[in-house]
């Protein structure tokens, strides 16, 4: 069975898209669709923009979700997901690709969410590390230890917990990881602390936005990221995309049981190749591509 997953913000990088635009009409019209519906040419920003450009939040997340989607969309025929799932934003192309929301709709909603969430950051400031070679539940003890903010935000892999949070929490909790037995902990160059309790107010904002936009029944079911289960009712859907801010992405968990639900193959789709070393991690029985 053919998984198709969905990168997260992380994967940009200047020029992202540009042989799609390019090489098919269908992805150029979809393209100019965004700017349109954007109000800019985010296409520009992609194709010859600097990566100062592509770090702010609410060019990130549109551009990611744009390659990903556009590219899913000119897969045609061969475009047949058994199961989808996403990486924190990448939740939304997935929910796009297996036909719960319209691309449209997919879009405004991700511009909403990336507003959002930049005024979040801009109001509480906060950030994210990276925890490498320590057991999730030893990082969980550690953080429950600490009086200020911080919690785990994405379970990506075995051994790999990035963590969110004030920081001052952040900085806390990466000695004292440190000191548990953690081979490294990096802070992340990140806009602010997502999947944390500093993002409620953009969690708020965002709901709105969820509860006005019509969602569809998916062609496949989706595997979300608070749970990790799969998901088919649109309601579900949009009460845990609310949710999402706020809580940790559990990747681990959730490639793990789509391999249970019978999984073989995954396929990246978007830019870069962040998820296809996690699912090698995770699952190194699984074979793991990018879409072409």
């Amino acid at each position: 069975m053919k998984a198709y997953v969905f990168p997260g913000q992380g994967a940009q990088f200047v020029g992202m898209g540009k042989n799609l635009y390019d090489t098919n009409d269908q992805a150029k019209e979809m393209f100019e669709k965004a700017n349109e519906i954007l109000g800019f040419r985010i296409t520009d920003l992609m194709f010859e923009g600097t990566d100062e450009d592509l770090r702010q939040t609410k060019v990130t997340q549109p551009a990611i979700f744009l390659h990903s989607v556009i590219l899913a969309k000119t897969l045609g025929e061969q475009f047949k997901p058994d199961m989808t799932a996403g990486h924190s934003l990448g939740e939304f192309s997935a929910l796009v690709a297996a036909g719960a929301l319209s691309f449209d709709d997919g879009l405004r909603l991700v511009y909403a969410r990336a507003m959002a969430m930049q005024k979040a950051c801009e109001a509480e400031p906060g950030t994210m590390a990276a925890i490498l070679g320590l057991d999730d539940n030893k990082t969980e003890q550690v953080l429950n230890e600490i009086q200020e903010v911080v919690v785990p935000a994405n379970y990506n892999s075995p051994g790999q917990l990035v963590i969110s949070g004030s920081v001052k929490g952040v900085e806390i909790a990466c000695e004292n990881l440190k000191a548990a037995g953690a081979k490294r902990a990096l802070p992340l160059k990140v806009g602010g602390a997502f999947h944390s309790p500093l993002m409620e107010p953009a969690g708020i904002e965002l709901a709105r936005a969820i509860n006005n936009t019509h969602f569809n029944t998916p062609v496949c079911p989706v595997y979300q990221n608070v749970n990790a289960q799969a998901v088919t009712d649109p309601l579900v859907i949009k009460e845990n995309l609310i949710k999402q801010l706020t809580s940790p992405v559990r990747w681990t968990q959730t490639v793990q049981n789509m391999v249970n639900s019978g999984a073989t193959t995954f396929i990246e789709v978007g830019p870069g190749t962040v998820l296809q070393g996690l699912v090698k991690k995770i699952a190194p029985q699984s074979e793991a591509l990018s879409a072409q």
